[in-house]
Parts: C-alpha cells; sequence; structure tokens
C-alpha cells in the first residue's frame, strides 16, 4: 500500500482516513474493513443511499489486496457543527436517524453518530463518512447511541432551553458534551419528563456506574424493534424542539435606511458588477437571511451566506429549502471571532479563514457590515482591510457615512469615547483599504448615506 499523507481528522478511525491528492479528496479503505465495504456494495446498499440522498455518492477508482481507493463527490465548503442554525442541526441530528432506521432495516447499523459526519450540501445535511456502516449484531444496542445523545440530542435541548450560542459548545467538546454536563445544565423540571429522564438523566448515571466499573459494565440486550421504538421516539423528539429566542432580524432591513428606490438600486449595482465580473462563487459575510445572494440575475454555481444571527440564518435555511436554492449554503458565522482551527495539533477542523481560501470565492460581498465591525467590533480599517484581502479576489464593500443614522446610533452608543471613533469617515477608508486593493467603481446609492465599492486584490 503506498502511503499518502491523511487528513488530520482522519486519524481516529483504523478502517481507512481520507486524503487530499492534488486538490481533490479521496478516501483510503484498509483491510480491516474490506468485509463490510464490500457487502455494502455488492448488496447494492450504498447505491440505496445514493439514490435518498443519505450518503455522499462515491466512486471507487481502485482496488487492490492491501488497499481500496474512492473518491466521493466533492462538497465545495464544508461547515462545522457549531456554524449551524438551530433548524440545520435539528435536520442533521434527524438525518442520523434516518439512516440509522435505514441501516436496521437492511441489518446494518452507524458505528459513529457525530455530527462531524454530517455537512450542508446542495442545501441539505449529508451524511459523509462511508466507513461509518456496519454489520448489525443481533441483540445488541445501537454503539453509536451515546455518541448521539451528545452530539445531537444533548445540543439541541441547551439550546432549546438556553439559547443558540449553547450550540457553540461543540467546539470546545469535539467528542461531544459530556452527558453529565448536559444533566446539570437543563432546568430541575426536565427530570420529570419521561423522554428526558431515560435519555439524558438515566445515561448520565449508567455513565457514572460505567467508569466506577472501569469500562466493564455488563451491554444489555437489546431487540431490532426496541431499537426502532428508541430512534422514532427520539425522531419525534427532536423534530417538535424549537428556538425560543429574540434577535435583530425581523425587522432588520426596516432599520438600515434604505428607501424602496434605493434597496433596488442597491441590488442593480451588485448584479451588474458580479454579472461584468462573471462570477461564480461567492461569499456573502454578514448576509443575514440571504436577501441579495436571492436577488442576484446571473447564475452562481456556489454561494455561502453566513452571518452572526441564528435567526437570520435558520430563515435563510428554510428559504432554501423552499424554493430549492441548492446552489446557496447558509451558515452561523461572527466576523470579530470566526471559526479556529480545533482538535489534536490544532488540526482536525480546519478555521473558517483556511477554508474560505480553500473555496477561493470570485467575490466577497460585505454589505452593511464595515461600520459594525469598526464602531462595535474596534477593528481598523487596516485590520478589517486585510482580512478581506486574505481571501478575496474582489470585495463588493457598502460605506455608511458618518452622517448615516445607524452610524451616528453606534457611535452615540461610545458616549466619551466617541472622539476616538474620529477615524471613521469615507477619506480613511480609501486610504487604507488602497494597501490592498483597487478601488474599480466607486458609486452612491442615492437617496441614502452610503456608497457602494468595487475593489479588486492588488496581487490578482
Amino acid at each position: 500500500m503506498s502511503y499518502k499523507k491523511a487528513h488530520p481528522s482522519s486519524f481516529r478511525d483504523p478502517s481507512g482516513y481520507v486524503f487530499v491528492e492534488e486538490g481533490v479528496v479521496k478516501r483510503s479503505i484498509t483491510p480491516l474493513y474490506f468485509k463490510q465495504y464490500t457487502t455494502l456494495k455488492e448488496s447494492g446498499f450504498f447505491s440505496k443511499l445514493f439514490k435518498n440522498n443519505l450518503l455522499v455518492k462515491h466512486e471507487e477508482l481502485s482496488a487492490s489486496e492491501v488497499e481500496i481507493i474512492i473518491q466521493p463527490e466533492q462538497i465545495p465548503f464544508i461547515t462545522y457543527p457549531y456554524e449551524w442554525s438551530f433548524n440545520q442541526y435539528q435536520q442533521a441530528a434527524l438525518l442520523t436517524l434516518k439512516i440509522q432506521k435505514f441501516c436496521l432495516k437492511h441489518d446494518f447499523s452507524l458505528k459513529d453518530a457525530s455530527a462531524y459526519n454530517i455537512s450542508f450540501y446542495k442545501g441539505k445535511p449529508i451524511f459523509l463518512d462511508t466507513l461509518s456502516f456496519d454489520f448489525y449484531d443481533k441483540n445488541k444496542p445501537w454503539r453509536a447511541y451515546k455518541q448521539f445523545i451528545s452530539h445531537f440530542l444533548g445540543p439541541l435541548l441547551l439550546a432549546s432551553f438556553h439559547g443558540s450560542k449553547s450550540l457553540k459548545l461543540m467546539s470546545n467538546f469535539i467528542d461531544g458534551i459530556p452527558v453529565k454536563m448536559i444533566a446539570s445544565m437543563l432546568p430541575y423540571k426536565t427530570k420529570f419528563n419521561p423522554f428526558l429522564y431515560s435519555n439524558i438523566y438515566l445515561l448520565s448515571k449508567f455513565e457514572d456506574k460505567h467508569n466506577e466499573n472501569n469500562g466493564k459494565s455488563k451491554v444489555p440486550s437489546l431487540s431490532k424493534k426496541a431499537q426502532f421504538n428508541i430512534i422514532d421516539s427520539l425522531y419525534n423528539y427532536i423534530k417538535k424542539l424549537t428556538l425560543k429566542e429574540y434577535s435583530e432580524w425581523g425587522n432588520y432591513y426596516q432599520k438600515i435606511n434604505y428607501s424602496d428606490d434605493a434597496f433596488v438600486l442597491k441590488s442593480d449595482i451588485i448584479n451588474k458588477w458580479i454579472s461584468n465580473l462573471n462570477s461564480k462563487k461567492i461569499i456573502d459575510i454578514g448576509g443575514n437571511d440571504g436577501t441579495f445572494v436571492r436577488f442576484l440575475k446571473p447564475k452562481i454555481d456556489h454561494a455561502l451566506v453566513c452571518d452572526i444571527d441564528v435567526n437570520a440564518v435558520n430563515h435563510n435555511y428554510k428559504t432554501i429549502k423552499k424554493n430549492k436554492e441548492d446552489h446557496i449554503t447558509p451558515f452561523v458565522l461572527d466576523i470579530l471571532n470566526p471559526s479556529a482551527s480545533i482538535g489534536f495539533n490544532n488540526t482536525e477542523r480546519d478555521s473558517f479563514l483556511k477554508r474560505i481560501k480553500n473555496f477561493g470565492p470570485d467575490i466577497t460581498l460585505a454589505l452593511a457590515l464595515i461600520h459594525h465591525m469598526s464602531l462595535s467590533g474596534n477593528i481598523t480599517f487596516d485590520m478589517s482591510a486585510s482580512f478581506f484581502a486574505s481571501f478575496s479576489k474582489y470585495l463588493i464593500i457598502e460605506f455608511p457615512k458618518r452622517t448615516d443614522s445607524w452610524v451616528t446610533h453606534l457611535l452615540d452608543n461610545k458616549a466619551e469615547f466617541k472622539d476616538h471613533f474620529d477615524f471613521y469617515n469615507i477619506e480613511n477608508f480609501e486610504l487604507h483599504y488602497a494597501n490592498h486593493f483597487k478601488i474599480l467603481e466607486k458609486l452612491p446609492i442615492n437617496n441614502s448615506e452610503r456608497v457602494m465599492y468595487l475593489l479588486k486584490h492588488k496581487h490578482d
């Protein structure tokens, strides 16, 4: 077997590993998994998973006595659980349960139920780990049940009771939030809910007992019918969970000082520039509910839309599903604190910056964003210009002047420190951005205090 450098996220599974060859993601399968892989392939089970959009498709490139190489369909941009909105997370959980139920019906079972096995592609969650499927062991409980609770049910419960920021815990607990911790964070009244008592509190007690016995607790017998009942109860409960959380998003576009004419003009300007550049891959940073990406007339192959507001991302995701806008991928991102590289050696999960550089957008949109970065986040123009320049060939950025009422509001919030932000003006903006970008076009938006810029990276 010729050695290939495994991706840092692949060291945990002895069945095989992911590697990248000339920019293409591939997977090597070791002899340890040959029996499962061959059965899954020859029984037609893989084909059924592909047909039902449950597993990312792959093709077999080569097979020998020591190694099988497959090439999965390439996902342009991988998102992680701590970047999903509540509804996205919920759908990822339901997909995992659907797959396990589908497996049981065909005498297979998921050996892994990690949230990191899922990403979003073509508007839907998709399972990525081809090697997570194993043979069903008669009357043995689902081996990934506890992992499902710590990766899916637990985070969703915490988000439902404490807000969507609870989902960010998954960046600290890459192996899932400990069940005991989940139990300690839930309201006391949940102990009287039979479903939560059995799936959280009893599991937490069993976990303690298991640890006391040095991991040698007896594995109970569980029929396939009982497993179906557990999966159905998990599915039905998770499906009904809701997020009770206020956000600024609801009346966002009524608060940004646009008349209908100005709004249309802004959209026309963006459409013109993107069309002229024949852009196929874009990212809209601070894109709210995807409004301006949705108004684009040129055909875009892949559009990423991120925002800090989970309700806006939720709404965008639901609209994508409704309209079948397969080219849009929404995710949650705090631009002042973008996702870092995490895991062992900080290489298991890539940072936002590494992933967006690999994605290589033709154009970055930064609309109604720079004043929040500068005045709410204290980010200087030189810092924000350097940030955008690190991954942007072209940048469409909107600058609200000091006379814009939203800017005035943000400045007034600075109280006695207001004078410190004298740097916030259009002259300084152009001066610092000129260190990284060339101004191709500059157009004021009539009936507003905002200016649109089309910038080109100086090294492109």
